[in-house]
């Protein structure tokens, strides 16, 4: 869980065993040099020999936070960011402070004209084209476009106009090439210039999907998301493009939404395909959102097979993507007991910055019988999906 101490506001967490040894926290100390996903080949001769540089598009929640990611590790170095609505002043107050995650736990300041973080001179522009984004004169090696406005190969090409060479969207996309790490990562190839990183849903929901469907194969399923508010919500009622329930106030209302999460998966897990859908509630909390599988198997389990199938997963070939919990409490009163005399105390809050794409919640999850699961898996939807965005352009660097 997540503490705040009372003479600090630095975010800590439990210590938890690093995926390639040494220490790690769940709260998000990784680096690249310690991704678990690669193969001992991989690892000897060392992961990601070059400093890669990056350019960010868009400082909003996601470009900072991927922001925050990138300056923890050696092996990337921001070189640019740009945001046609953000003076470098404000940037530096934005990055500085977050009411969500809390104040950033290293340097940040302005100056000759430049965003400096923790001793890293990053080149500020304001543009709007990012055919027009100088990323050449910088040095920047990938774009992260997190803007949410160039989501297609055709939009997002326009940054390789001004130098990158490839872009990462950090959204999905109708025609790019999508991604979720442990799950598809593998299937990257070199002439792919723009690639999608998913959803944040996406990157929740399909590695449970595919440990789920490898061992018991899914023949349908639906899939809700119970999601923290985002910033394209409105604070109080006010006019919507879309639905119009879409624009009710986002902190006075449970709002069922529409989502493309569940059909995604099937881009990543193509025999997904026609199996699963789903939808989203959005919900006011600011932070930290859960996924509800339901779905039919072909193979018979009972609950404790798909427990043991993804905490084999999960301290596994997923470690550091797809998490695995079953805190709970013991009561010695019959009257008080629920599910075997346990109650689960695990919340939401307690998965800020939580740096894994999934954790699994063993004991919120129930069976009808051994053909009809529902499933629960919590995600960090704004940090736990930067630090993918990060994996993904290590991986693909790593691959140049």
């Amino acid at each position: 869980m997540v503490t705040r101490g009372a003479a600090s506001t630095e975010l800590s967490v439990p210590t938890l065993p690093h995926p390639r040894g040494g220490s790690g926290s769940r709260g998000g100390s990784r680096t690249c040099e310690g991704f678990q996903l690669l193969s001992k080949a991989e690892f000897r001769r060392g992961f990601l020999a070059k400093m890669v540089k990056i350019g960010i598009n868009g400082f909003g929640r996601i470009g900072r936070l991927v922001t925050r990611a990138a300056v923890k590790s050696s092996k990337i170095q921001i070189a640019a960011i740009n945001d046609p609505f953000i003076d470098l002043e404000y940037m530096v107050y934005m990055f500085k402070y977050d009411s969500t995650h809390g104040p950033f736990q290293g340097t940040v300041k302005a100056e000759n004209g430049k965003l400096v973080i923790n001793g890293q001179i990053i080149t500020v522009s304001q543009e709007k084209d990012p055919a027009q984004i100088r990323w050449r004169e910088a040095g920047v090696d990938y774009v992260v476009e997190s803007t949410g406005a160039f989501t297609t190969i055709d939009k997002a090409s326009a940054h390789l106009k001004g130098g990158a060479k490839r872009v990462i969207i950090t959204a999905p996309s109708a025609d790019a090439p999508m991604f979720v790490m442990g799950v598809n990562h593998e299937k990257y190839e070199k002439s792919m210039s723009v690639v999608s990183n998913a959803s944040c849903t996406t990157n929740c929901l399909a590695p449970l999907v595919k440990v789920i469907n490898d061992n018991f194969s899914i023949i349908e399923g639906l899939m809700t998301t119970v999601h923290a508010v985002t910033a394209t919500q409105k604070t109080v009622d006010g006019p919507s493009g879309k639905q119009w329930r879409d624009g009710r106030g986002a902190l006075q209302n449970i709002i069922p939404a529409s989502t493309g999460a569940a059909t995604a998966v099937a881009k990543v897990i193509p025999e997904m395909k026609g199996k699963l859908t789903g939808m989203a509630f959005r919900v006011p909390v600011p932070d930290v959102s859960v996924v509800d599988l339901t779905c039919r198997l072909e193979k018979a389990a009972t609950f404790n097979d798909i427990k043991e199938v993804v905490k084999a997963a999960a301290e596994g070939p997923l470690k550091g993507i797809l998490g695995y919990t079953e805190d709970q409490i013991t009561f010695s009163s019959p009257v008080r007991s629920i599910q075997d005399q346990t109650a689960l105390f695990v919340v939401s809050s307690d998965f800020y910055c939580d740096d894994r794409s999934s954790v699994f919640d063993a004991g919120a999850g129930i069976s009808l019988n051994e053909h009809f699961v529902k499933l629960i898996s919590w995600y960090d939807n704004e940090y736990g999906y930067s630090q993918r965005v990060v994996d993904l352009m290590c991986y693909i660097a790593d691959k140049e």
